[in-house]
């Protein structure tokens, strides 16, 4: 380390500072310091380095988490009791045999950058259809000036002092030697001289993304949809993650579904279930379907219709149409309907209603077992 100053007081934040606050920071003594703003300035330049070093220490949580329990200690090569040229090569004899095995393997390759979800809600109308749709959101792509190096344009990388370019240290702990990634240049092995102004070393930066998202017919509540490539770009050049999309069908005013098969209930008159007839309801794609009601028709019969459900996702044909018969109660009867209904009930004799005889009949005989 070039010095022990406190990186907290480096950063001018306080020790409960959150990510934001300490990045924050970083960027705006990054650019008052930078080099190319102070030409000629070595203390402007060794402060810069000074501010990097303890960025690039606060912004990982490990490394943090180290740092506040102890110290600049925690970065130094050999803590916890020294270690010996021995235990070094041993080390490197290990390695070699066993490789990763035993903690080796070199220095660590770049990580591809991190998946995205994007939650979006679709109408059923839209979902039976599918649609073609634009998003936009914020996501970290990769540096332009840089091309994701994370090294000011004209600049490069020099090999990490910590590690001597090995991407790993060694500590020796007891009788043991631990092996972990390097604290300074996280495994890769080398550090920016420079940091690029654009992204403050970072290789990356967030802009807005314009996305054309394909919706195939028939998706339903959960269907995910993935997006290779469109997730956060990954650090330092590495390959981006994806960008999944997961969907969310809205109710539906007049149809319910389940799975490829839509339901919907219909009231129709009293008259109508008791002497039959058609009616004509809308399909979901907006045609009109004609019913035929059978006479004597009870509340909760289910009638189908064949291939007028929800399309199969990615595949062929559709579901079902499942139509519940709610038979209605008149509530306004002019004086004509109900001497009409007058009539009619005057000429029951009960077996008209086979469900309501069959009761009634049944209460009188529990009635008649408790009386005798």
């Amino acid at each position: 380390m070039s010095t022990e100053i406190d990186y907290y007081e480096l950063l001018e934040v306080e020790r409960t500072a959150d990510d934001k606050a300490i990045k924050s920071a970083y960027r705006r003594l990054a650019m008052r310091y930078h080099p190319d703003k102070n030409p000629g300035c070595s203390d402007s330049e060794s402060r810069f380095k000074q501010i990097s070093e303890a960025y690039d220490c606060l912004k990982d949580p490990q490394k943090r988490a180290a740092y506040d329990r102890y110290g600049h200690a925690a970065f130094q090569q050999g803590m916890g009791g020294g270690m010996g040229a021995e235990f070094g090569d041993i080390g490197d004899i290990f390695e070699s045999i066993f490789g990763s095995a035993f903690g080796g393997g070199g220095r660590q390759q770049a990580r591809r950058g991190a998946d995205l979800r994007y939650d979006m809600e679709v109408s059923l109308d839209e979902a039976f259809r599918g649609k073609q749709t634009e998003i936009t959101i914020e996501v970290s792509q990769t540096c332009e000036p840089c091309r994701g190096s994370g090294a000011e344009p004209g600049t490069g990388k020099r090999a990490c002092a910590m590690c001597a370019g090995h991407g790993k240290v060694r500590a020796q702990q007891g009788f043991f030697v631990v092996e972990r990634t390097c604290p300074t240049c996280h495994g890769r092995g080398e550090v920016i001289e420079k940091p690029c102004r654009a992204c403050g070393g970072e290789g990356r930066v967030d802009t807005p993304q314009r996305l054309q998202v394909d919706i195939p017919p028939g998706v339903d509540s959960g269907t995910r949809i993935r997006l290779a490539g469109k997730g956060e770009a990954g650090p330092f050049g590495a390959p981006p993650g994806d960008l999944y999309i997961f969907l969310h069908v809205k109710r539906h005013r007049v149809f319910e579904r389940d799975g490829t098969t839509l339901l919907t209930r219909v009231p129709i008159t009293f008259t109508t279930a008791a002497l039959g007839g058609a009616i004509e309801i809308p399909d979901i794609d907006g045609e009109m379907i004609q019913l035929e009601i059978p006479a004597g028709i009870q509340s909760g019969k289910q009638l189908r219709k064949r291939g007028a459900g929800m399309p199969v996702l990615q595949g062929r044909g559709r579901g079902d149409l499942v139509i519940e018969i709610s038979v209605e109660t008149p509530t306004k009867l002019t004086p004509r309907q109900k001497e009409l209904l007058r009539e009619l009930q005057a000429t029951e004799t009960g077996e008209e209603c086979p469900q309501s005889k069959g009761f009634f009949d049944r209460i009188k005989d529990v009635w008649n077992d408790l009386t005798e």
